[in-house]
C-alpha cells in the first residue's frame, strides 16, 4: 500500500485521552507535526478523575491552556476539603480541610519560598477538561486530528514506523508513516500489547462499583457543606462540580466474585446506602471497574513509546495516574521535538524511561500506601460498628463516633498532601542531568522541598506583582544568570551547537535565595540540567549533557 503525504509525519500519536492530546500540544508547542488516532467518535463520557494537580497545571500554563481549563473546573473559590461522615446524612466524623485554588494563590504569593506550584491545582472532570484540550488540538494546524480511527498494527525499521490504522466499526484501513510512535492508548494499550510488553504489580486490587449520577439534592449529599469528596464506611462520594454531578464509587468486599455477584448491584440501592436515605437522581453511568497498581517493565522499544495508562496505572488514591501521565507527555514530548529540530543527542530519548518510570514507580508506592490508609480506616468504621449502630443518639454512639472520628484523624490524608509526590520529585539518575558530588536534599514524599539541585524541579518564586519567573523561561534550554556574569561563552556554544538557548537576567533578591546559585540552566520542562557558581571551563560539555550528545 503506498503511503500519501498526509499519512506521513514525524511523530503518530496513538491514543486521544488526555496524555494523547498534550503530547500532540507539547510536539505543536515546539513546531513539530503529528497525527493523533483516537478509536473513540468523541471525549470521555466516564468520570475517570476529577484533579489536576498543581504541576500540571503549571504545564498547562506554557501551552496557553491554564486559563481555559479553569472555565470548566469546579469555581476558584471552592475548597478542596475531604469529609469524612457515618452516612451522608448522618453525623460529621472529620473534615480535612484545603484551600481553594484562590486561597493557594494567595499563600504561594504571601510565602514565595518556592514551595508552591506556579498554577493552584485545579478540581475538574475529566468528562468536561477533555473537550478543552480536544477544542486546542483542533484549532492547531500541525495536529491531525482523527478520532474514530484505532491503531491496529506496526511494523519498525531503522527509519522509522509503519503503523495500520481502522476506522472503528468498519473494515476501512489505512497505513501512516512516522519517525516516532507514541503509545498513549490507555490500560488495554494495543501498542504495548504489539510490543510484547509486559506490565508487572499488583492486578485488580480489587473491585468497585462507580455510579455517576445527576441530583439536585444538595440538602442530602452536600450536607456538610462544600467539600470535594465526602466518604463514608459506604463509598466516597465526588463533587464533579458543586453543583448538579456526582460520582459514588462504592468498594465490593474481598469476598466479591464479579462473575456471581455483579448481577444483584443496584446503582440506586448502593446510593441509598450512601445516603442513608432515598435520593432523587438520574444515572448517567454505572459500571464496575477494577483499580491496579501495574508498572511497565519498559516505556520504549526503539522508535516506539509508552505514556500515560500505557505505561502504569494506579489505584486512584491521590488522583496521580493523569496527572503522572502528563508529565511523561511533556518530557517525551519536547524531547521527540529536540531530536526531529535536529539539536538533540542520541541520549535524550532514552532519558525519557530513565526519568520517566522511576517517578511512576515512587508515585504508584504512594498510592497503595494511601490505599492502604484507605483500608485501615475501614476496618475502624467495621471495628465501631461492631460496638453498636455508628447512628445511635446519646452519649454512647456519641462516644463510638468520638473514638472512630480521632482514628481517622490519626490515620491522616497522605492521599491529598503528598507535595514532594506532586510537584517535589527529582530526575535523580538521568543521564541528560549534570550530576553533582554533594548529594541532594533527601526526597520526601509529603513536602516540595524547592532546590536547584540537578534533576529538580525549578522552584516557582514571583519576581514581582503578577510576574513569575517560570514566565521569563523561553521555549527550549534557559540559563538564568543572577548577578554580573558574563555569560558569552554559553551564549556563543548555543549557537554553534545550534541549541535554543535563552538567557534570563535576575536581580538577586532575598526571593532568590532559594536558588542557591547564581549560574542555572533549565530546561523546556522546569527542570534544572546544571548549576554553577562560575562560568565552567566546558560549556560546550554542560550544554552537550542537556542536549543528550554525551
Amino acid at each position: 500500500m503506498s503511503i500519501g503525504k498526509h499519512d506521513r509525519a514525524p511523530v503518530l500519536i496513538a491514543g486521544g485521552g488526555p496524555v494523547g492530546m498534550t503530547l500532540a500540544l507539547e510536539l505543536a508547542h515546539h513546531g513539530v507535526r503529528s497525527i493523533l488516532v483516537e478509536r473513540n467518535a468523541s471525549t470521555t463520557r466516564h468520570p475517570k478523575m476529577d484533579l489536576t494537580n498543581g504541576r500540571s497545571m503549571e504545564l498547562y500554563r506554557r501551552l496557553g491552556l491554564a486559563a481555559k481549563l479553569r472555565e470548566v473546573g469546579v469555581p476558584r473559590g471552592n475548597p478542596f476539603d475531604i469529609v469524612w461522615a457515618t452516612s451522608g446524612t448522618g453525623h460529621l466524623l472529620h473534615r480535612f480541610a484545603y484551600p481553594s485554588a484562590v486561597e493557594w494563590e494567595r499563600r504561594a504569593a504571601q510565602r514565595n519560598d518556592g514551595s508552591f506550584t506556579r498554577e493552584a491545582p485545579m478540581r475538574v472532570s475529566q468528562i468536561v477538561l477533555e473537550p478543552v484540550l480536544k477544542a486546542a488540538i483542533d484549532a492547531h494546524p500541525l495536529v491531525d486530528v482523527r478520532f474514530g480511527w484505532s491503531f491496529e498494527s506496526l511494523e519498525q525499521d531503522a527509519d522509522g514506523v509503519t503503523a495500520v490504522l481502522r476506522r472503528s466499526g468498519s473494515d476501512e484501513r489505512t497505513t501512516v508513516r512516522s519517525s516516532w510512535l507514541a503509545g498513549c492508548d490507555g490500560g488495554g494499550s494495543a501498542v504495548r500489547t504489539q510490543l510484547g510488553i509486559a506490565l508487572n504489580g499488583q492486578h485488580a486490587v480489587g473491585y468497585v462499583y462507580m455510579v455517576h449520577f445527576r441530583s439536585k439534592a444538595r440538602d442530602l449529599l452536600a450536607r456538610f457543606g462544600i467539600a470535594w469528596h465526602l466518604q463514608t464506611g459506604a463509598g466516597t462520594l465526588v463533587a464533579q462540580d458543586d453543583g448538579d454531578t456526582w460520582t459514588l464509587h462504592v468498594p465490593m468486599p474481598p469476598t466479591f466474585n464479579p462473575d456471581t455477584d455483579k448481577a444483584g448491584l443496584s446503582p440506586g440501592e448502593l446510593l441509598r446506602t450512601f445516603a442513608g436515605t432515598d435520593v432523587p437522581h438520574e444515572v448517567l453511568v454505572a459500571n464496575l471497574w477494577t483499580p491496579h497498581l501495574v508498572l511497565a517493565e519498559r516505556y520504549r522499544l526503539g522508535r516506539v513509546f509508552l505514556a500515560g495508562d500505557s505505561a502504569h496505572q494506579f489505584i486512584p488514591t491521590g488522583g496521580y495516574g493523569m496527572n503522572t501521565g502528563v508529565g511523561d507527555a511533556v518530557d517525551l514530548g519536547w524531547k521527540l521535538a529536540a531530536s526531529i529540530n535536529g539539536w538533540a543527542g542520541p541520549a535524550l530519548l532514552d532519558s525519557y524511561e530513565q526519568e520517566r518510570r522511576p517517578i511512576a514507580q515512587q508515585n504508584m508506592d504512594a498510592a497503595g500506601r494511601n490505599f492502604a490508609v484507605r483500608v485501615q480506616i475501614a476496618e475502624a468504621f467495621f471495628a465501631a460498628m461492631a460496638d453498636g449502630p455508628l447512628e445511635e443518639p446519646g452519649e454512647s454512639g456519641e462516644q463510638r463516633r468520638d473514638r472512630l472520628a480521632k482514628r481517622i484523624a490519626e490515620l491522616g490524608n497522605a492521599e491529598n498532601e503528598s507535595w514532594g509526590i506532586e510537584h517535589g520529585y527529582r530526575y535523580a539518575d538521568s543521564p541528560v542531568i549534570a550530576s553533582e558530588s554533594a548529594p541532594a536534599p533527601a526526597f520526601d514524599p509529603l513536602r516540595c522541598v524547592p532546590s536547584t539541585a540537578p534533576g529538580s524541579r525549578l522552584p516557582h518564586v514571583f519576581l514581582g506583582e503578577d510576574r513569575a519567573l517560570y514566565d521569563e523561561l523561553g521555549d527550549g534550554l534557559s540559563l538564568l544568570v543572577l548577578g554580573d556574569h558574563d555569560v558569552g561563552r554559553f551564549v556563543g556554544a548555543a549557537e554553534k551547537m545550534r541549541l535554543p538557548l535563552s538567557v534570563v537576567h535576575l536581580k538577586p533578591g532575598p526571593h532568590l535565595d532559594v536558588l542557591e546559585h547564581p549560574l542555572i540552566l533549565v530546561r523546556p520542562d522546569h527542570h534544572v540540567a546544571w548549576r554553577g557558581a562560575v562560568v565552567p571551563d566546558s560549556v560546550e560539555r554542560v550544554l552537550g549533557v542537556a542536549a543528550g550528545r554525551h
